[in-house]
């Protein structure tokens, strides 16, 4: 399918979907978020998919926020029409059984800093700036942040991001766990090629059951968890997966998922 506002490029079980709106600092409208939804819905595009990178077109911007011009005229309902298609696409990042990588190479406010949040891992240039300015416009978060913020760097920062306008720089995000990763703006390909390499050397199915279990924790209590990663653990030896790792690390070669 050919994009309005996304580039999309594949190498072998490796996809590239950059927002491609630089002139508004690849800020998101509806027409972004339907196809960024589209495309992960699209079973075609993510057959045999094992890593999804979502980044900016540019290197000022990640995505710079919500499109404010497009947000100018809505209505109440055309509003929450709109949190919903934002919702839908975090919500659907998280859920892939591949891996999502932020690829964040500047500005990440608003929607930005929300659709980050939404990513497995987040790998951030060093000049990347992170925020959730809506208060400053008279609107609160509507695509997650004031839900996962909190999660991710604790309450007291949450709030202080959220209400009294704080921006962080991608090595403070690094510091206080928003990112995994922190690079100068040079190097930012090559750290995202280094993790992807990391992805593809293990297991599919043991990755996507992995990840489950890892976001699932933040939702259930620990007795819970455990007990479905016992559950999952065991499922792992009816598999060819397991027999294939545990086969070749004794005959000390590499395995062949």
């Amino acid at each position: 399918m050919a994009y309005e506002t996304l580039l999309v490029s594949r190498d072998g079980n490796v996809a590239t979907v950059t927002i491609n709106r630089p002139s508004v600092l690849n800020a998101l409208n509806q027409t972004v978020l339907r196809e960024l939804t589209h495309f992960i819905h699209d079973a075609e595009a993510t057959k045999d998919l094992r890593a999804l990178v979502i980044t900016g077109a540019g290197d000022r911007s990640f995505v710079a926020g919500a499109d404010i011009a497009s947000m100018q005229t809505l209505t109440p309902v055309q509003a929450l029409k709109f949190a919903r298609l934002g919702q839908d696409l975090t919500t659907a990042l998280e859920e892939q059984p591949f891996m999502v990588i932020a690829r964040v190479n500047g500005f990440a406010l608003g929607g930005g800093c929300e659709l980050a949040m939404s990513c497995d891992i987040v790998i951030a240039a060093d000049s990347a700036i992170f925020g959730q300015p809506e208060t400053d416009l008279g609107l609160i978060p509507g695509f997650g942040g004031t839900q996962r913020l909190a999660k991710r760097v604790g309450l007291p920062l949450a709030m202080e991001m959220l209400c009294a306008g704080r921006k962080v720089s991608g090595t403070e995000a690094f510091q206080l766990g928003l990112a995994s990763t922190v690079v100068p703006l040079a190097e930012l390909d090559a750290a995202v090629a280094k993790v992807v390499k990391g992805i593809l050397k293990g297991a599919p199915h043991a990755i996507a059951e992995t990840k489950k279990l890892a976001r699932s924790s933040l939702e259930h209590p620990l007795a819970s968890g455990l007990s479905s990663e016992a559950s999952a653990f065991a499922t792992c030896f009816a598999g060819e997966e397991s027999k294939e790792g545990i086969q070749a690390f004794l005959e000390k070669r590499k395995a062949n998922f």
